[in-house]
């Protein structure tokens, strides 16, 4: 069984998610900024409030997100593409879905992204790196509903909820 899959084992030993809530709460610094990729439906999802819980939102997907010339769009990259291709994380094939390990992706990517907004020719090169690569198929587009829950693709979504990009 894969490490980060769901077992009734593992859900009899949870908390409950009222409770696991209110700890994160009780946690999480008001004025924090919570980064992420689509970091809105980790938010929506846990019913934490803007302003009130947390202080703002940083979304990696708006951050990386590139014109492409080609289609006449922006391309948006999902975050193994972003970390393999600007990180050089090893996030191919078989390598299993991990919360604890994409927060530590987000990071990585939010440092990256720090270092590099302020040079226009660095952030060029980022964006033709991202371009140039294919993309392999995201854990959404591979798995538009996980384990009951929407993953927010917006050709697949099960949901309703508004997309931006």
């Amino acid at each position: 069984m894969p490490p980060g899959r769901l077992t009734a084992e593992k859900l009899a030993d949870a908390a409950p998610l009222a409770e696991a809530v209110a700890a994160l709460r009780r946690a999480l610094p008001k004025g924090c900024i919570l980064v992420g990729q689509n970091v809105s439906k980790d938010v929506q999802w846990l019913g934490l409030r803007e302003g009130e819980d947390f202080q703002g939102m940083i979304d990696l997907t708006g951050l990386f997100r590139v014109w492409n010339d080609r289609y006449r769009s922006y391309s948006v990259f999902g975050q193994d593409h972003l970390a393999g291709v600007l990180l050089g994380m090893n996030v191919g094939p078989g390598i299993a879905h991990n919360a604890e390990i994409d927060c530590i992706k987000s990071i990585r990517l939010f440092q990256y992204y720090l270092q590099i907004q302020e040079n226009p020719e660095a952030f060029e090169k980022v964006k033709a790196a991202l371009l140039a690569v294919p993309p392999q198929p995201s854990f959404a587009k591979l798995n538009p509903t996980f384990e009951g829950c929407c993953m927010g693709n917006r050709k697949t979504c099960t949901c309703g909820a508004p997309f931006f990009f």
